[in-house]
């Protein structure tokens, strides 16, 4: 039984001391990407007709069909990876959250 107590002290301890810490990291990180995101939403062009492609028949251009290269296409990735990883930091912020109030 002494070891049992022993580990969850340990974890207890765990709880208390270092979760807090991981709940600022992942809060920054939250808020960096918050920023980023905005920041590239503000900086991709406005292509409102996309969808009236289909409907006119147009056929897609050189330029079209390499838009992943092109800036657009790079601002859209890293959005979508921002996007991601506040995903995960929010996630995580909670669960270390939850973890550190059981103690």
């Amino acid at each position: 039984m002494n070891f049992i107590s022993t580990l969850l002290e340990a974890a207890s301890d765990f709880a208390t001391n270092v979760l807090p810490f991981f709940r600022y990291i992942f809060l920054f990180i939250v808020i960096l990407c918050a920023i980023l995101i905005f920041v590239t939403l503000l900086m991709q062009s406005n292509d409102s007709s996309e969808g009236m492609d289909v409907i006119s028949g147009s056929q897609e251009s050189y330029y079209a069909q390499n838009k992943g290269s092109s800036r657009d296409g790079k601002l859209k990735i890293i959005t979508i990876v921002m996007a991601s990883i506040l995903l995960v930091c929010a996630i995580l912020y909670f669960v270390t959250l939850f973890f550190s109030g059981r103690s």
